[in-house]
């Protein structure tokens, strides 16, 4: 869920702009941006691994099967209630608990590999370095590989400085990588998604058994109410 960035290829830091700068650029949200940092949360996060734990209960849907709306940003107490949303809905929450926990983070807005345009994440800066959380890949472990970061474009992003919002543009940076830095990057990226799918297949026979185990257990109850 968590990478470091590679700078070279991706414009972390961006250039501040005004607030109506922003908003001209911006997708329309439901509410006005300070709505989503200044309302309360239920869940209080310890740690990163704590916010990763609340997503994975949570389900990716879209605002249209939901909302009836083809783009809706729940505010952050609204998805915890809820736990289903888009990619906008996963990120702002994740981002108000990283702010909650003191981190130097950012909302950020952009295109991505199968996204497209339209996709959301989070960033956050810790000793001189950006890494890149995404939500959307909570199921997989707490760590992705650097390489899958390429995929990711940020044209706005959002930070919290105290009480004031700050926001960001952002630009595409020309990437030519070289192969002395690709290898061990392809290395990385074999070795997380080796592991993953090994602890996948070690599951498998858990899994089967309790899906065994539900089913069993519903034929048993539909025979007990066919008996009363």
């Amino acid at each position: 869920m968590i990478a470091e960035t590679i700078s070279a290829a991706y414009d972390d830091v961006g250039t501040q702009v005004s607030s109506s700068f922003f908003h001209r650029k911006a997708p329309h949200a439901a509410l006005p941006i300070g709505r989503y940092v200044s309302q309360p949360l239920t869940i209080k996060c310890e740690c990163i691994r704590d916010i990763r734990k609340f997503l994975r209960g949570c389900r990716t849907i879209s605002a249209q099967s939901l909302f009836g709306k083809r783009d809706y940003w729940q505010p952050p107490e609204e998805f915890e209630r809820l736990k289903k949303g888009g990619c906008v809905d996963f990120s702002l929450w994740t981002w108000r608990q990283l702010l909650s926990l003191g981190y130097d983070a950012r909302f950020v807005g952009g295109s991505c590999g199968r996204y497209g345009d339209g996709h959301a994440w989070v960033e956050y800066f810790r000793d001189g370095r950006c890494f890149l959380i995404e939500p959307q890949l909570r199921m997989v472990g707490d760590k992705m590989p650097r390489l899958t970061t390429l995929r990711y474009k940020p044209k706005l992003s959002v930070a919290l400085d105290g009480a004031a919002l700050k926001y960001f543009v952002h630009k595409d940076k020309d990437f030519s990588p070289t192969w002395r830095l690709l290898l061990p990057l392809i290395w990385e990226w074999l070795e997380v998604w080796a592991c993953f799918w090994i602890g996948i297949t070690l599951r498998l026979p858990l899994l089967a058994r309790n899906i065994w185990k539900r089913r069993a257990e519903g034929a048993a109850s539909r025979q007990i109410s066919n008996l009363l």
